[in-house]
């Protein structure tokens, strides 16, 4: 068996890049908004908890679904656009379909009902509290007998 490397045709280098970079491109076009196919995202840890920071500018709350199950924790969104034109002599249909799901398997140290998530401003943030007993306790002075 042969091993052959590809390379991209360079004598029509707007066309040989076009697939390449249709697929390879993370925006995707919501009508006339463009939306990353998969949010970036933030996790940050401090003495309490854990906070995850997703980036979905231009959705809604409700376009969010978060479930945990088995210490997964899935945040995914299933979004629909239709646009319909009439005019006399044509009909203009555009669908338009954008999902994502993330999945996060978070450590025994969370307390998963206390769990809370809020959006605001393009951010999802989800805190993640940890139990008490993994909190990090002060330092203290052990005396000896």
């Amino acid at each position: 068996m042969t091993l052959v490397k590809w390379h991209r045709d360079d004598r029509l280098p707007q066309f040989s890049s076009f697939f390449e970079d249709f697929f390879n491109d993370d925006n995707f076009f919501l009508g006339n908004k463009v939306i990353k196919r998969t949010p970036s995202v933030n996790i940050v840890e401090n003495k309490d908890n854990f906070c995850i920071e997703l980036a979905a500018p231009g959705l809604k709350k409700e376009d969010f679904k978060i479930h945990l199950e088995n210490n997964l924790l899935t945040i995914e969104t299933n979004l629909e656009e239709k646009n319909e034109e009439k005019d006399e002599r044509y009909t203009r249909r555009e669908f338009c379909y954008y999902n994502f799901q993330r999945s996060f398997t978070l450590p025994s140290t969370i307390d998963s009902s206390k769990i809370e998530a809020k959006y605001d401003n393009g951010i999802l943030n989800v805190n993640l509290p940890k139990k008490e007993e993994a909190k990090e306790k002060p330092a203290r002075q052990i005396s000896i007998n």
